[in-house]
């Protein structure tokens, strides 16, 4: 009997002894993901103020404004003004434009092509900022 209890009293102190690693190896990982997560937070409030500035940049000598992305509560003035105008005048329109009218819309010579293509650009990267939105037959209106 003695020689049962003596084995049982082994058997656990093994079960305890893997516990008790287990137990470290855990709450080992769950301090890593801790870390992780205020990292995740920490770098997810960086691009998100990043994207909320609107800030001229130099690229090969020449200044190119940037475009925000359009974000919860973002406003308008956050464009700059010419894109504030295409914003306006699609918002007008009593439906989807295509950028020739948007140009009428916005006093741009639309005869010349090389006045409506820089429009149209700018349009479309409207689009990719979330503040217009561009229909499959390439009309654009405002995003809801």
């Amino acid at each position: 009997m003695v020689e049962r209890i003596t084995a049982r009293r082994a058997e656990l102190d093994e079960l305890e002894e893997q516990l008790a690693k287990r137990l470290a190896e855990v709450r080992a990982e769950r301090d890593e993901l801790a870390v992780a997560e205020k990292v995740l937070e920490r770098v997810s409030g960086q691009l998100a103020q990043e994207r909320a500035e609107a800030a001229p940049a130099q690229v090969g000598g020449m200044p190119v404004v940037m475009i925000p992305h359009r974000a919860a509560g973002a406003e308008e003035t956050a464009l700059p003004a010419d894109y504030q105008r295409i914003l306006a005048a699609v918002r007008q329109a009593a439906g989807p434009v295509m950028a020739r009218q948007g140009g009428e819309m916005v006093g741009v010579d639309v005869s010349v092509r090389a006045k409506l293509e820089p429009l149209r650009g700018r349009m479309n990267r409207m689009v990719d900022r979330g503040w217009l939105r561009k229909l499959p037959d390439g009309r654009f209106t405002t995003r809801l």
